[in-house]
């Protein structure tokens, strides 16, 4: 902005419309008062003063304006009409002038005269902006290398007093510092210790890292100097950063040499313990094949003379003793013990069976009820029970062993009903979210829960646990026949399958048995046994 100074209006207007009309802003004042108090409170880049007013007259106002520093920058145009002399001209540039001209002006000149030093006023605040930030610049980073400094001293009290090995690495790789620990691997403070041969690629690397800028973590052995002797460290170095640059790095030999030995000796011992653990499991392998086999022949070599008792048994109850209904009594209770006796040697023998090598396959439920129930054909027609089975989806099993789990559990249906009701058996089925029973449905869950249902006996619920475990029976054994380990072979099923098997019951309500198997196996194939004859 340029500020003029005359006490006549009329010189003022012409030169306030000349400098407008060259995009100047202009303030005006007709007296030397009044354009002090303007001053005091606005820069001016020009400063135009007449010579000749009442009051101040102008060199008085260039004196004052001197002391303003917010005028130190302003450039002083004296005009005069009277005071031409030369030693007033000397007392305008001595008042601190700029520039001399006596009326009438020439406005072209007057202009260009204004242009300049507005020009040069602009490039002295330009200049002192950038002083200003250039010497803010320089505090910052004066302060920045006090604490930068200060840092460095509380890092390297911290590094001296660390039991390990400790270090600080510039941007260039030029070892900064060291600790009173590295002397004991090392005489140079500015070169890494001497490593084992075969660790020597470590040096390798290490430069690839320095220059990604990303932490360096490696196990090296060292060469103690004092025995001469190779001890394992943990080397790790670090990029210390500040607002995303790498200013150095801090590194740190951590001997791990005992626990180095120790592992050694660790591995060497799980590495016999693994020899003999196999060794072991071969003779176990050896050992279970010929149990099996024992199995198989002492349950032939059982049955054969039970069959015997049997067909002798009837034999004297067809010929000698019809006539004598108390011997005919005895006899058949001893028929029954015979045939219990050769259903628990099945049932034995099937759950000794458990591992025989078996393969998982797709498995249509439905097909396989299908089968099942022809099996029980002649209980369901004998007991008038009604079967009905929803639609099951395709799951991946042993087919054999979910057979031997449908038919225990339907003929515990059929053998534990009510005896003046009908059995009702209903089968359904759905796909659930988790392997949990109370899982909730899920259209695409990975699992499925199968809920096989009826109407009969049931069961106190307390006695859950136990129903599942080997020859126990929740009920008297004249009253229902069975060995007591059906419900155990379908729990290793199961169990076999990677599934879940549980139960709900009330007594004279009723069981629903529940199974959840994975829809499909992950895992590949485990064992298998032969399908026996039900209990």
């Amino acid at each position: 902005m340029v500020l003029i100074v005359d006490d006549r209006p009329e010189n003022i207007f012409p030169l306030k419309k000349i400098l407008e009309l060259h995009n100047f802003s202009v303030d005006t004042a007709e007296s030397g008062e009044e354009a002090l108090k303007k001053i005091l409170k606005t820069n001016y880049s020009v400063i135009i003063l007449d010579v000749q007013m009442p009051g101040m007259d102008g060199f008085e106002v260039a004196n004052a304006i001197t002391g303003f520093s917010k005028s130190k920058d302003s450039s002083i145009i004296f005009l005069s009409a009277v005071n031409k002399e030369k030693k007033f001209i000397t007392k305008g540039y001595t008042a601190g002038g700029i520039d001399y001209l006596t009326k009438p002006v020439d406005p072209d000149i007057l202009v260009l005269k204004v242009k300049t030093l507005h020009r040069l006023y602009e490039q002295q605040q330009e200049l002192r902006t950038a002083q200003d930030l250039l010497r803010n610049e320089i505090e910052v980073r004066k302060q920045a290398q006090e604490e930068l400094a200060a840092r460095m001293q509380d890092l390297r009290l911290v590094l001296a007093s660390l039991p390990q090995m400790a270090f600080t690495v510039a941007n260039s790789g030029r070892i900064e510092y060291v600790n009173e620990h590295w002397y004991n691997y090392s005489t140079d403070p500015t070169a890494f210790p001497e490593v084992h041969p075969d660790d020597e690629p470590v040096c390798t690397e290490w430069p690839v890292y320095l220059e990604r800028g990303i932490e360096f973590t490696r196990e090296v052995r060292l060469k103690e100097l004092t025995t001469d002797n190779y001890k394992y460290h943990l080397l790790r170095i670090i990029p210390i950063k500040q607002q995303d640059t790498v200013v150095r790095w801090v590194g740190t030999f951590t001997d791990i040499h005992p626990q180095k030995l120790v592992a050694e000796i660790l591995e060497e011992q799980v590495a016999t313990r693994t020899k003999e653990l196999l060794l072991k499991n071969a003779e176990l392998e050896t050992t279970n094949h010929e149990l099996q086999q024992f199995t198989w022949v002492v349950s032939h070599d059982l049955k054969e003379p039970l069959r015997k008792i049997q067909l002798l048994h009837d034999l004297i109850r067809e010929k000698y003793l019809k006539e004598n209904p108390e011997a005919v009594a005895y006899l058949e209770r001893s028929i029954k013990s015979s045939a219990r006796l050769s259903g628990l040697i099945d049932d034995l023998l099937s759950y000794s069976q458990l591992a025989k090598p078996a393969t998982f396959k797709p498995t249509d439920l439905n097909a396989l009820l299908n089968e099942v129930l022809v099996d029980f054909e002649e209980v369901i027609r004998k007991k008038q029970a009604t079967v009905t089975i929803d639609p099951l989806p395709m799951i991946d099993t042993i087919p054999g062993r979910i057979r031997q789990v449908f038919q225990n559990l339907i003929s515990n249906a059929l053998k534990f009903s009510k005896g003046d009701v009908a059995p009702i058996i209903h089968i359904s089925a759905e796909r659930i979210q988790k392997k949990e029973v109370d899982s909730t449905p899920a259209l695409n869950g990975m699992f499925c829960r199968i809920v096989v249902s009826d109407n009969g006996i049931g069961f106190d619920e307390k006695f859950l646990d136990r129903i599942f475990v080997i020859f126990q029976r929740l009920n008297n054994r004249s009253s229902y026949e069975g060995t007591g380990i059906g419900l155990a072979i379908a729990k290793k099923n199961i169990e076999k399958h990677q599934g879940l098997i549980s139960a709900r019951s009330r007594l004279g309500e009723g069981t629903s048995f529940i199974l959840v198997l994975p829809m499909q196996h992950i895992n590949e194939p485990i064992t298998d046994y032969l399908t026996s004859p039900q209990n």
